[in-house]
C-alpha cells in the first residue's frame, strides 16, 4: 500500500474534473486525492454496468483514503444527460459503450492522473462487472498501465453472437498483447463470468506467460463487492480489498 505522509495529511480532495477523453472529447470524472504532497500511485476506476453512480465514487474516495489519486471517469456521460440510471439505461439500449470510445476515455483519465504533481507516475486499473471486462481490455491495448483488476468481468470471454460493431473482438483473444499484471476477484456462484470461463482465462493468462493473480470465493455470486446490494457477501469483500491494496501496493509504489 502506497503510505501517506502522516496525520497532517489525513484529508483529501475530492471533485468533478474535465479532462480529455476519446475523439479529443471533453469528458468528467469524479476524482480524489489525499491532501499531501505525496507522491502517490494512481488508480483510474471503471464503473460497473449501473453506471457512474454514489457505489463507484465512495470507491475512488476509499482509495484517497489508502494513499492513491484516483479517478473514476463516466463513462455513460455520452448518453446524457440525465441521472446514473437514466445514462446506463440509454448506453444499454445503445449496445453499450464501444470499445474504442473506453479505451480513450480510460487513456484520457490516465494522462489526467499522471498529470497531478502529486503522482508518481504509476497507473493502475480496477473495475467491476463490466467494468472488469473494460479492465481486461485497457490491460491488452494500453501499454502505460502498471498493474489492473478485474472484479468479476462479464463477457472477457464471449460468444460470436455477443460481438457487434462496438465491441468487435473478445478480450480473451487480446491476452498477447497484455502488458501489465493482473489480479482477478471472482465469485464462484456467478454465472457472467462463470467459473469454466475464469478458468479459460487463466488458460489464455498462462498460456502467454502473463504475470497474474486470481481468487475465487465460494458463497460469493456477481456484485459481492457492492455494500448497497443484496449480492454484497462482507467476507468475500474485506478479503478482496486486501488482495486489491497489496497489489496496487506492490505495482503502483514509488
Amino acid at each position: 500500500m502506497t503510505t501517506r505522509t502522516g496525520a497532517l495529511y489525513d484529508g483529501m480532495m475530492a471533485e468533478l474534473v474535465p479532462f480529455q477523453g476519446y475523439n479529443g472529447d471533453t469528458t468528467y470524472g469524479y476524482a480524489a486525492r489525499p491532501l499531501g504532497p505525496g507522491p502517490y500511485g494512481g488508480v483510474v476506476v471503471i464503473h460497473h454496468m449501473p453506471g457512474w453512480d454514489e457505489a463507484s465514487k465512495e470507491i475512488v474516495r476509499k482509495f484517497a483514503v489508502h494513499g492513491y489519486v484516483a479517478i473514476c471517469p463516466n463513462l455513460f456521460y455520452r448518453y446524457g444527460p440525465g441521472t446514473p440510471e437514466e445514462e446506463a439505461t440509454a448506453a444499454r439500449a445503445a449496445g453499450g459503450v464501444p470499445d474504442a470510445m473506453c479505451l480513450g476515455d480510460v487513456e484520457g483519465a490516465i494522462r489526467y492522473l499522471r498529470s497531478l504533481t502529486n503522482c508518481n507516475g504509476k497507473v493502475g486499473v480496477i473495475g467491476y462487472c463490466s467494468g472488469g471486462r473494460q479492465v481486461y481490455l485497457s490491460a491488452c491495448n494500453i501499454p502505460s498501465l502498471n498493474a489492473a483488476v478485474e472484479c468479476y468481468g462479464g463477457r472477457v470471454v464471449a460468444t460470436p453472437d455477443q460481438l457487434t460493431p462496438a465491441n468487435p473482438v473478445a478480450p480473451i483473444d487480446m491476452t498477447a498483447n497484455m502488458a501489465c499484471p493482473l489480479l482477478g476477484l471472482f465469485g464462484a456462484e456467478d454465472r457472467n463470468p462463470s467459473p469454466e470461463h475464469v478458468a479459460r482465462q487463466e488458460e489464455e493468462l498462462k498460456r502467454h506467460g502473463k504475470t497474474y493473480e486470481f481468487h475465487s470465493y465460494e458463497g460469493a455470486g456477481h456484485a459481492f463487492f457492492a455494500v448497497d446490494r443484496n449480492s454484497y457477501r462482507q467476507e468475500a469483500a474485506t478479503d478482496g480489498w486486501k488482495h486489491v491494496f497489496a497489489w496496487f501496493g506492490k505495482y503502483l509504489s514509488a
